[in-house]
């Protein structure tokens, strides 16, 4: 089987709760790496599973060696600056995933909630 190398950015309430789930998934995907600013649990909780916390240049340097890239921030300044950068490196392989896609994989792989964040966009 091949594996999706997939990286995440934010790791706040609902990216948290997203990385649980990944590190579950491990036999079917490959989690290369994180990207958070802020000190957060999850944050700490990938550093010690093993996954590389990077920034989001390191992500895009990594070209085509990662097929998906889960924006989980809510901030949608984070996204188009990453469409930017990938598009300037001439990457046309990598997909950046929104919330929206988020909620669906939770849907097939949870019977939890994720959580609701008022006021949030999960558009791309």
């Amino acid at each position: 089987m091949h594996k999706q190398n997939i990286a995440i950015i934010g790791l706040g309430r609902i990216g948290s709760a997203f990385l649980g789930a990944m590190l579950q998934k491990k036999q079917s995907i490959n989690l290369a790496c994180v990207a958070e600013r802020m000190d957060t649990p999850a944050k700490s909780q990938a550093a010690s599973a093993g996954i590389g916390v990077v920034s989001l240049d390191e992500i895009v340097a990594m070209g085509n060696a990662i097929d998906i890239i889960f924006d989980l921030t809510g901030i949608p300044d984070v996204r188009r600056e990453l469409r930017e950068k990938l598009l300037a490196s001439n990457n046309s392989h990598t997909i950046i995933a929104s919330e929206t896609i988020v909620r669906l994989i939770w849907s097939l792989v949870s019977d939890a909630d994720l959580p609701e964040i008022a006021g949030r966009k999960t558009g791309y």
